[in-house]
């Protein structure tokens, strides 16, 4: 009885941090319709703000252990290359995506990373889908084809910026996972994904200088910069990572797709983002294949 009451605590942990997420692009979906903030400014924020919270909130669980990172400089190295081509080009891509189309659409899209990553060991290993697989990646094919040109191929409802970010996205969270891979299993996500914001949002502020751009400080932006900095990041990453813990990375991964449909939802009802039904369709084709995927054995290689 125990057992089954820690087990739904943890489906209810990862199922409210993939929400968190998927609200959080809605509130940076509003900042773009309502008040004029653009991707450079957001994500630099974003990054710079929820990196130096996450450092913090990983100083109280791990202390001085925070820095052990940079004593060796092989993972430094590594926590640099992920911070820029990791991090920064996930996050930005993603809210790119947002300021082009929606939070939905652009959610979605990114969770076409699964393909991505199969696509990347296929070639890397010289081998082909296996048939399940093969499915998974028409399937994400034709969900991405009717999202964008409503099954015209003359036609593309998206724009091509939209499109380009979305699927950019993917590739970001792809390279997001492979290049964390052994720095989380070594470090944790509080500093991994801490310094990984944190260098990136440097990177990013030295680049487009977000203080030249001027946002009207008023109560909506201070909520909608609260949702995407402290709801998408350090409570996200919190109560999803906490819920891993106890359900595992397998039912986590299921659970996660949680995060693009409530992005869908809330686009939807709150910001009068219009879906048709073909798109609902698409939608449905992209995350059936990444349920697909995660439905592979835990136990077999990606």
């Amino acid at each position: 009885m125990e057992g089954n009451c820690v087990k739904r605590r943890g489906i209810f942990l990862t199922l409210a941090g993939g929400m968190c997420w998927g609200v959080s692009g809605c509130f940076g979906q509003f900042l773009f319709q309502e008040k004029g903030a653009t991707a450079n400014w957001l994500v630099s924020i974003r990054l710079l703000t929820a990196g130096i919270l996450l450092l913090i909130i990983g100083y109280i669980h791990q202390g001085r252990k925070l820095n052990e990172i940079f004593h060796k400089k092989t993972d430094f190295k590594k926590l640099l290359i992920f911070s820029v081509f990791g991090m920064l080009f996930c996050q930005y891509t993603y809210f790119a995506g947002v300021q082009y189309s929606n939070a939905g659409t652009a959610t979605v899209l990114q969770a076409l990373a699964p393909t991505v990553i199969l696509s990347f060991v296929c070639i890397r290993n010289l081998k082909l889908p296996k048939g399940f697989e093969l499915f998974a990646v028409v399937a994400a094919i034709l969900g991405v084809f009717l999202l964008s040109t409503h099954g015209n191929i003359q036609n593309m409802m998206l724009t091509k910026e939209a499109l380009f970010f979305g699927l950019a996205s993917a590739v970001g969270a792809a390279a997001y996972n492979l290049l964390a891979a052994d720095l989380l299993r070594d470090y944790g996500v509080y500093v991994v994904v801490g310094f990984g914001m944190f260098f990136g949002g440097l990177v990013l502020a030295a680049l487009v200088r977000p203080w030249n751009l001027m946002i009207p400080m008023d109560m909506e932006t201070i909520i909608c910069l609260f949702g995407v900095i402290v709801i998408g990041t350090a409570i996200a990453f919190s109560l999803y990572m906490k819920g891993v813990s106890i359900v595992g990375a397998f039912m986590g991964s299921l659970l996660g797709t949680i995060e693009p449909v409530t992005a869908i939802v809330v686009s939807a009802i709150f910001l009068g983002s219009k879906f048709q039904w073909i798109d609902l369709l698409g939608f449905a084709l992209i995350l059936g294949t990444v349920l697909l995927l995660s439905l592979r054995s835990p136990h077999e290689e990606a």
